[in-house]
């Protein structure tokens, strides 16, 4: 087992750098090795995260939702699908929209939710769910911090209807509150 102190050790011994381009030059570290897979894998990842973007090109936000509830094609898709419905159903209004390489978001007057999707969880993830009430306890998830919460959705998970769409209401509310209220700091007082 190399601890932190052999890797000083070895970098201060060698007189190669341990990183030259784009690839590892010194045979003797192992870490070096490990962390250019790691490097090469996620730069794989991130290129291939998106499949629906690179396939329907420049797309709607709707297509692309579409598109991705199709291509998941399993419970994750059929619970995203729902979601999506639900939430159109509380607002209207709502306006979706496809953000960081491939996160279905919905909003009005700013975002209410998002919609993303892990192998086994669907995860809704609401942007100011720390300033609302959840009294049917959806909330499971990101409880920790200021701002947001989240509803982790698992296979076989039943949704309450009513209960998601009183808080994707609650929501947008609070966004057309926050909206109208930040206009009004904004208006010059007349005399």
């Amino acid at each position: 087992m190399i601890g932190v102190g052999d890797c000083q050790k070895s970098r201060h011994r060698s007189s190669q750098p341990i990183f030259q381009g784009p690839t590892f030059q010194s045979p003797e570290s192992a870490i070096a090795r490990d962390l250019e897979s790691v490097i090469a894998n996620a730069t794989a990842k991130t290129k291939g995260q998106d499949n629906v973007t690179e396939a329907l090109g420049a797309g709607t936000p709707s297509q692309l939702i579409d598109a991705r509830i199709k291509e998941l094609g399993d419970w994750r898709g059929e619970t995203l699908a729902r979601i999506r419905d639900l939430v159109r159903q509380a607002d209207p209004d709502v306006v979706e929209e496809w953000k960081w390489r491939g996160v279905p978001v919905w909003s009005h007057a700013g975002i209410i939710c998002t919609g993303e999707t892990y192998k086994s969880v669907v995860k809704m993830t609401f942007a100011k769910g720390a300033s609302l009430d959840d009294p049917s306890g959806l909330f499971n998830a990101s409880l920790d911090g200021n701002t947001r919460r989240a509803i982790d959705f698992h296979e076989g998970d039943r949704i309450d209807d009513e209960a998601l769409k009183a808080l994707v209401r609650a929501a947008a509310a609070l966004n057309v509150s926050l909206t109208t209220a930040a206009r009004k700091a904004a208006r010059p007082v007349r005399a």
